[in-house]
């Protein structure tokens, strides 16, 4: 199954935000638009990621004045991206061992969805689902 699949099933549809607005707006957003990263993007498309544990840690460390501070400050800018053309299961993979919730999806330089763990995990059960039901209706054929 690839990416492009899964892209098929839950949308293309992906929450993103200015690197200069502050990070206030960011948690309006991500409450907005009930998700658990946002993609940074400017015109050259994606510039960074930013997720809630990247604002809770930061909370953390530097108080209440992270409020004020621009989205920049605390994104992830090497962000791992993948294509619609990649497998779910290379794409697990990555996710497992780098320890990724959420991958932006770029095709042709644009950003063109965005898969979280939870997406490839349904992916893969419903994989697991149609093997098992396969493989039972070829042992009911006898």
């Amino acid at each position: 199954m690839r990416i492009a699949d899964v892209l098929r099933t839950k949308g293309s549809a992906v929450a993103t935000i200015d690197q200069d607005l502050p990070v206030s707006e960011l948690l309006r957003a991500l409450a907005e638009h009930n998700v658990g990263a946002i993609v940074v993007v400017d015109p050259s498309g994606v510039v960074g990621i930013v997720s809630e544990r990247d604002i809770v840690r930061r909370l953390h460390e530097t108080g209440a004045e992270l409020l004020s501070s621009p989205i920049s400050s605390i994104m992830t800018v090497d962000v791992h991206t993948c294509s619609p053309t990649d497998t779910v299961d290379d794409l697990t993979v990555v996710m497992t061992e780098r320890r990724f919730r959420h991958v932006p999806v770029v095709s042709d330089g644009q950003l063109v969805g965005i898969v979280s763990i939870g997406d490839v995990v349904k992916s893969r059960i419903g994989q697991l689902e149609q093997s098992q039901d396969q493989l039972q209706a070829y042992i009911a054929q006898g």
